[in-house]
């Protein structure tokens, strides 16, 4: 009996060097070419288009605000968002802008547009400040901008946020009327704007077609 159990125990360890071969020819499994040299998951070679660059937009732009529009219509509720945005490069370039739609997307695009239509090219001093106090009202708002010596720049609300696109330091700012909406004191702001600047019209929208050279000959012969 004792014979019996030593030979199969001496046939057990002869067998298991088979085994180990065959686990460790299993685990070997795990070092096929499917990932990379490293054997593991994740350890391939680099992916392709990582150094994509994003394009640098013209102008820094700023969502003033954000309202929902509510219509009464015959077959029930029409809802529309509707956007304010002012844009600017920081050098004296500055627009504001409106746009309405069904998607908020839509309606950031619309305002981009109008803002570039309506662009102003501002002339400041040495010290990219204003030359001398102005005030404009617009609607319930009625506001000041004063320049100080230095002192940086002192505003608020959407007044402050055209005045940094606009890239206008050392000014400060006086709301007198005690109106909060932004889109009227951001009105307010470029009608106070436009009498150091002058409008620019560089930007053309496509859908607009310009005068033909042709019909202005004509009229220079009939005259």
């Amino acid at each position: 009996m004792a014979e019996n159990t030593a030979t199969k125990k001496s046939a057990f360890s002869q067998g298991a060097p088979a085994g180990g071969a065959r686990g460790s020819s299993r685990g070997s499994f795990g070092s096929s070419p499917r990932g990379g040299q490293g054997g593991g998951r994740g350890q391939g070679g680099p992916r392709k288009g990582g150094n994509f660059e994003r394009v640098k937009p013209e102008y820094d732009q700023k969502i003033l605000a954000i309202r929902r529009v509510t219509r009464v219509v015959s077959g029930g509720r029409r809802m529309t968002f509707s956007v304010a945005m002012v844009i600017g490069d920081r050098k004296g370039l500055i627009g504001l802008g409106t746009g309405k739609a069904i998607d908020t997307s839509i309606a950031i695009t619309k305002a981009q547009k109008d803002a570039k239509k309506n662009m102003l090219k501002l002339k400041l001093t040495k010290t990219q400040s204003l030359p001398h106090d102005i005030s404009a009202k617009f609607g319930s708002s009625n506001l000041m901008l004063m320049p100080n010596r230095g002192r940086g720049l002192i505003s608020g609300s959407a007044v402050r946020d055209i005045l940094l696109l606009a890239g206008i330091k050392d000014v400060t700012t006086k709301i007198h009327s005690g109106s909060k909406n932004k889109l009227n004191n951001a009105r307010a702001t470029m009608k106070a704007l436009s009498l150091v600047g002058t409008k620019v019209m560089r930007h053309v929208v496509a859908d607009e077609k310009l005068p033909k050279v042709e019909s202005v000959e004509t009229v220079a012969e009939v005259k």
